[in-house]
């Protein structure tokens, strides 16, 4: 008995070609990667193994040098930073065919794009999470126990300050450059610094003059997702999915905004991001997924700092 002649095409079938859904991902989740952009990204694609060792030299130093005496040798003891590939995360939903059949286009393009945002958030999270542990803080206790406040840029963060709402504070020039000296002290290269903010710090910064002023601006070219301008030679960008504060009264909740070199973290991505269909003959609709697997480490933990900001 002949089947009809119903047969999906090419035409029927567009919006389901894995090449046209996965191009679409990608460029939502290099659009919406904010953090991820700034620190070091190691390319370890197609490659096997968990753990990636990175080795960390120790700067060395000039010695005077004697008349009849032979040099100095350098002898000192390198370290290396082990960073574990260990995030798998995936982005899936099935659009059956009555859906697939009546809905627009759009359709398609409201996935792929949430399912480059969703796989960017969450490396994003994954890399403020890591930055607790800069300054000689605990990654992962959810806590910035190495922060300071916004306001000077000296002053710990405390979330039991204030009758325990905490002593977070506006985010201002002063505060800003004794953030900068803080790392310009641990000789930290000012190139490839930068700032990452909620958008709470950069309504703040829109009053700081030396912000806003045309010759503290730059270019204004915006290539890098999230850029929104430069202050002190530093690119700023404003990220939504800067992390929350939680103070200890358990209600009152502050924003994380960091100071950061590139060298502070790093981002290794063993599988880029990926997407797949599959007809699901049991749902009589296509299975889509996004997937990437990644891991995050720290590589320098004076190369960057935390600060702590008002959520309003």
């Amino acid at each position: 008995m002949a089947l009809g002649t119903n047969q999906q095409t090419v035409t029927t079938a567009a919006n389901f070609i894995p090449e046209l859904w996965s191009d679409e991902v990608i460029a939502s989740y290099k659009q919406n990667l904010v953090l991820g952009n700034v620190v070091t990204k190691i390319n370890h694609k197609g490659k096997k193994g968990d753990t990636i060792h990175i080795p960390a030299p120790v700067r060395g130093s000039a010695n005077a040098k004697s008349a009849n005496t032979q040099v100095t040798l350098q002898g000192d003891t390198h370290s290396v930073v082990n960073l574990s590939i260990n995030k798998h995360y995936e982005y899936s939903v099935v659009i059956e065919d009555i859906a697939e059949v009546q809905a627009l286009s759009s359709l398609r393009r409201f996935y792929t794009d949430d399912a480059g945002y969703a796989l960017a958030n969450q490396i994003d999270d994954d890399l403020f999470t890591q930055s607790e542990a800069l300054q000689g803080g605990t990654s992962g206790a959810g806590v910035w126990t190495s922060a300071f406040i916004g306001g000077d840029g000296v002053t710990a963060y405390d979330p039991t300050a204030n009758t325990n709402t905490g002593n977070a504070s506006d985010i201002t020039d002063a505060g800003i450059r004794k953030l900068i000296l803080l790392l310009d002290n641990a000789d930290v290269p000012m190139d490839n610094r930068c700032m990452v903010i909620p958008p709470i710090a950069a309504n703040d910064m829109l009053g700081i003059n030396r912000f806003t002023e045309q010759q503290y601006i730059g270019d204004g070219n915006a290539i890098k997702s999230g850029k929104i301008g430069s202050i002190y030679g530093m690119d700023v960008f404003v990220s939504s999915n800067c992390a929350n504060e939680t103070a200890a009264d358990t209600s009152t909740v502050h924003r994380v905004g960091l100071m950061i070199h590139k060298d502070a973290m790093a981002l290794v991505e063993q599988l880029g991001v990926r997407s797949q269909t599959q007809y699901k003959q049991e749902y009589l609709g296509d299975l889509f997924t996004s997937d990437c697997i990644y891991g995050v480490g720290e590589l320098r933990n004076n190369a960057g700092v935390a600060f702590v900001v008002p959520s309003t």
